[in-house]
């Protein structure tokens, strides 16, 4: 038997390869006309044989992708951009959809990569100062963050996030003017919850009432740590008894928390209550007989009550117990632990 010649079996494979081509062609054009007709499971379908036929298909794996993307496959969708990516690298459209992948799939890294590629990206910008946010560069993010509302100062989220990294960077005073933009132009409830915060915090006490109240009004879940920082605000802003009575029924839900006990025992030593905050005190106490802190306040309320040399008496016994508390000594009969 003769052997075919090298010329014969080139022109074999190549009408082999031409009709596959051909064959991937009408699944494409088939795929086309099903994409049109909104039968995308169909389209796919038919892209995906395009594609078995002919591996570096680029619009095919385009097509499929954009399917895909219409059936919220984002899986599938991302597989095929990038397939089309690595036959394509310049496709301005293919980064641009990666770009936005790549973010809503929390790859920060490769989004920032991508968005700096992407010439037709308006949001390339403002994708890759949020991705540093995510990242925790928050210097980085707040430059890039300052662009973006100078450009669109209704961009509600940027000028949060630009207060969520000062918060982060622990520049409060910062993060203030940032959270009020952010609330005028839209107030959620957890910013509002997180500006109340942040006066609590820098003991805006009033501010912080006003703040917690309305991030309720807005759906803000109220949680025993709502109720809590609620509570001491209204004590600390003036309006004691709102705060103790919401203090008093969060106690009744959790009687052995430590940090409520001995606020409420310092809230009412502040008030010069003294009788009711060596009642919280005492409370501590059974919890924790070694416990310096609620004993040195039990020592100072006796005092305050006349009983100065029980009270001294305790107060030497605390710094006995913790030393750092002989510092109290020099601070004013008035204050509280």
């Amino acid at each position: 038997m003769k052997k075919l010649s090298i010329s014969v079996v080139c022109i074999c494979l190549s009408a082999i390869v031409f009709a596959q081509n051909d064959s991937a062609r009408i699944y494409y054009e088939q795929g086309r006309e099903q994409e049109s007709a909104k039968r995308f499971a169909v389209a796919s379908a038919d892209f995906n044989k395009a594609i078995s036929l002919d591996p570096k298909y680029k619009d095919a794996y385009l097509q499929d992708a954009y399917v895909n993307m219409e059936m919220s496959r984002t899986d599938n969708a991302k597989a095929d951009f990038e397939k089309v990516y690595n036959i394509d690298p310049d496709d301005q459209h293919v980064i641009k959809a990666l770009t936005m992948l790549y973010y809503d799939y929390h790859q920060y890294k490769l989004a920032i990569a991508f968005a700096n590629k992407c010439t037709i990206c308006d949001n390339a910008e403002r994708i890759i100062a949020m991705s540093n946010y995510e990242l925790e560069n928050y210097e980085e993010a707040i430059s890039g963050l300052q662009d973006v509302i100078e450009k669109d100062p209704a961009d509600a989220e940027a000028t949060y996030t630009v207060a969520r990294s000062y918060l982060e960077l622990e520049e409060y005073v910062k993060a203030v003017p940032y959270y009020q933009k952010a609330i005028a132009l839209y107030p959620k409830n957890t910013w509002l919850y997180e500006l109340g915060l942040l006066y609590y915090t820098n003991e805006a006490y009033k501010d912080a009432v006003v703040l917690f109240d309305k991030a309720a009004a807005a759906g803000y879940n109220q949680s025993s740590d709502y109720n809590e920082n609620l509570g001491f605000a209204c004590v600390y802003s003036g309006d004691f008894a709102r705060g103790e009575k919401i203090l008093l029924a969060l106690l009744a839900i959790r009687p052995t928390n430590k940090d409520l006990l001995r606020g409420l025992a310092d809230a009412y030593y502040s008030h010069k209550m003294y009788d009711r905050s060596l009642e919280f005190c005492q409370k501590l106490l059974t919890l924790d007989a070694k416990d310096g802190r609620a004993m040195y306040q039990a020592g100072m309320c006796f005092q305050k009550k006349g009983d100065k040399e029980k009270g001294q008496q305790l107060c030497d016994e605390a710094i006995q117990i913790d030393p750092s508390l002989a510092n109290l000594k020099q601070k004013t009969s008035s204050e509280g632990l």
